[in-house]
């Protein structure tokens, strides 16, 4: 039987919690009863537990949950969610027996990996805390293998998040050993390094005085913005093993090397972790993947991204239904696309009847567009000023001009000594 399922919480000894989706809507029926009837409770008198014993649980976030004793152990008791599978320390004091609902069997089902031995003969921590930061909360495909000997023991089956087999993915990751191995390969060639993994690396910046091709790629105010330093043939790669020798050589450029990633695409998993600064893969409105990085969580409820693309520059919200895990292989390539500030002038005198850019109010809307018009899609060349603490240039036009000079002429800035 194959059907979708949410993964309610991984337990410390690797069993996966999953909830059918079928199950949802009498899921969230039996909560709103459980939440009706136990509205009103008062403080329990001295109560004396039993383990195994069937109760309701008041949880962190003031919802009544139904429960079951696990451990006794003083003042606290270990009490399983049944309905989620966790299990967790409570104060008796937000504990209340009942055996309302006991009929009603647990939503959550306990499974195993179907033939997948851990490495160890259990499940290590890091390999919990592993599938804990790909699964937890996240919706995944159930293909059933075996049933349980008994109604409380543990479903074998096969999982797949986006699209992904995760005991090859666990198996790739030195986990455990699988007879599932059909995307190991797949994960080889790819060297999706999963769910780790480094930062990008900076190109080499001209020295001082040098004067370079460039191509500006995004502009965040006129005096701010992201070039590209031509031309990218320059890049050099680091030099590949025996194995995959003949892959990597034809991927003669970054360009490459993203063509040939976004032709096997679906065989990365979806992004399930987010943290500041991790490289990644997001898909682009024209449909292609790109590197980039994520910067922030801009919403909740659905979850939407505030991403950078790193060889442009630019920035853009997205569901996380557009991030990809990024192959190791991406990360070889230096970022395309260098902040740099432009010298030699500064915002024209403040007018508050001129329309303003929110994030940088000091410069005219009128200004960005202008200079927007000067840079966007030219050959242009800079020369470095300085290349810290902030990297900062002088933009010529094909002439030898300085490019603010034109905004100087226009009053939409000011020359600054």
């Amino acid at each position: 039987k194959i059907f979708q399922a949410v993964v309610s919480c991984v337990g410390p000894d690797g069993t996966i919690y999953i909830i059918p989706k079928s199950f949802e809507i009498e899921l969230k029926n039996l909560m709103t009863e459980i939440q009706s009837n136990f509205r009103c409770l008062s403080l329990l008198e001295p109560y004396c537990w039993k383990k195994g014993e069937a109760c309701v649980v008041r949880g962190s976030d003031t919802m009544w949950y139904r429960g079951k004793v696990v451990e006794l152990s003083g003042s606290t008791l270990q009490v399983q969610y049944i309905d989620r599978g966790c299990i967790e320390r409570i104060p008796q004091c937000h504990l209340y027996p009942t055996t309302l609902y006991v009929g009603i069997p647990p939503f959550c089902i306990p499974c195993e990996l179907y033939k997948t031995a851990p490495i160890g003969k259990c499940w290590q921590q890091d390999a919990v805390d592993c599938l804990q930061e790909l699964l937890t909360n996240e919706e995944v495909e159930i293909h059933v293998q075996e049933l349980p000997d008994n109604p409380w023991g543990k479903l074998s089956v096969n999982l797949y998040f986006g699209e992904m087999s995760l005991s090859s993915f666990m198996a790739y990751q030195k986990y455990c050993v699988t007879e599932d191995c059909q995307d190991v390969l797949k994960l080889e060639l790819l060297e999706g390094d999963i769910p780790v993994l480094s930062s990008y690396t900076s190109p080499l910046l001209p020295l001082p005085g040098v004067t370079f091709p460039v191509r500006v790629t995004h502009l965040v105010s006129p005096k701010e913005m992201y070039i590209c330093l031509e031309p990218s043939k320059n890049l050099t790669r680091e030099s590949a093993t025996e194995g995959d020798a003949s892959w990597h050589s034809a991927l003669e450029s970054l360009n490459e090397a993203l063509k040939w990633c976004n032709e096997n695409v679906e065989a990365l998993p979806l992004l399930t972790h987010f943290k500041a600064e991790k490289p990644c893969l997001v898909k682009y409105l024209d449909g292609l993947w790109y590197r980039a990085k994520l910067l922030s969580v801009e919403e909740f409820d659905p979850v939407k991204i505030l991403v950078q693309f790193v060889d442009f520059g630019s920035f853009s919200v997205v569901p996380r239904s557009r991030l990809r895990h990024i192959p190791y292989y991406l990360l070889k390539y230096p970022v395309q696309a260098v902040r740099a500030l432009l010298a030699g002038f500064k915002p024209a005198l403040y007018d508050t009847d001129v329309k303003r850019i929110p994030y940088s109010p000091e410069w005219s809307v009128e200004a960005l567009w202008a200079m927007m018009e000067f840079v966007e899609g030219k050959q242009l060349s800079a020369s470095v000023l300085a290349l810290s603490p902030e990297f900062t240039i002088s933009l010529y036009e094909d002439d030898g001009s300085l490019v603010h000079t034109r905004l100087i002429k226009m009053g939409l800035a000011d020359l600054d000594e």
